[in-house]
């Protein structure tokens, strides 16, 4: 076989490829919507029946609001962090840049993959909302306050969404010794939205435990599309520890006849 042959079999391979990632992309944003529904309903029906849950969420409520009371400069770093640091706008800006920046690198599978992930973790969370139409928490003296309904957390869903893509396209190029810091990093920036979001009454703990999973689920459906892709394309199964495409080191990360053995991987 000649090398162009060769080369015009890659391409044609390549795109089928990409047509099976996008359905496969698309699909897991529907079926991440549905789980969010059933989810949702499911709570509903836990929480009309379950005491241990009710009481652990007013338990935890009432504890954190007068911690907040009694610590006014505490409370005024949470809002900080809340509204501003994790702010899901904030977050969702980083993504959206991050999804430019990879345009420009033309990492165009993994741009796609970082816009349908944020997007769906949106759409989700919203759609499980209007599902629910939790209340969010009432107390005596509130410390800050919130539209819109209470499960799942907005914050906590957009945190988990949105450090999850930050790292799995990002890992690539940090150096290995670094990475466990990164991972330190997101998962404590998302425990800690989760905390904020609690401490300052404006959610239950299991809106948070809510968004969390279904934060996780979205993720997890949606790397599951990118991964097919790769093995579709003949390209190496990566690990989580180096991101979803470990080639965005390279010059050219999905150049027609990329190898699957590390390219430009950097391990120093």
């Amino acid at each position: 076989m000649s090398a162009r042959s060769a080369v015009t079999g890659l391409r044609r391979r390549r795109r089928d490829a990409d047509r099976r990632f996008g359905v496969r992309l698309f699909a897991s944003a529907a079926v991440s919507a549905v789980a969010a529904v059933l989810f949702g309903l499911l709570l509903v029906l836990v929480e009309s029946g379950w005491q241990p849950l009710r009481r652990l969420d007013a338990g935890a409520a009432r504890w954190l609001n007068r911690t907040a009371l009694d610590h006014p400069a505490w409370t005024g770093t949470l809002r900080f962090l809340s509204d501003v640091v994790w702010d899901p706008v904030t977050l969702r800006a980083a993504v959206a840049l991050l999804t430019l920046w990879l345009l420009y690198r033309r990492a165009w599978r993994l741009a796609a993959w970082a816009a349908v992930t944020a997007v769906a973790g949106g759409l989700v969370g919203l759609l499980a909302k209007m599902v629910v139409e939790r209340a969010r928490p009432s107390l005596p003296d509130p410390v800050a306050h919130a539209p819109g309904y209470s499960f799942p957390s907005g914050h906590a869903m957009a945190a988990t969404t949105s450090f999850a893509v930050l790292l799995l396209v990002l890992l690539p190029l940090v150096r290995r010794n670094l990475r466990p810091l990164c991972w330190a990093v997101a998962v404590l920036s998302v425990l800690g939205v989760g905390f904020t979001r609690i401490a300052l009454g404006v959610h239950w703990f299991s809106d948070v435990v809510g968004g969390w999973t279904l934060g996780l689920a979205v993720v997890a459906l949606t790397g599951w599309s990118f991964e097919a892709w790769r093995a579709d394309a003949g390209l190496r199964r990566t690990e989580m520890a180096e991101g979803l495409e470990p080639e965005l080191s390279g010059e050219d990360p999905e150049a027609d006849g990329a190898v699957a053995d590390g390219v430009g991987h950097r391990d120093a």
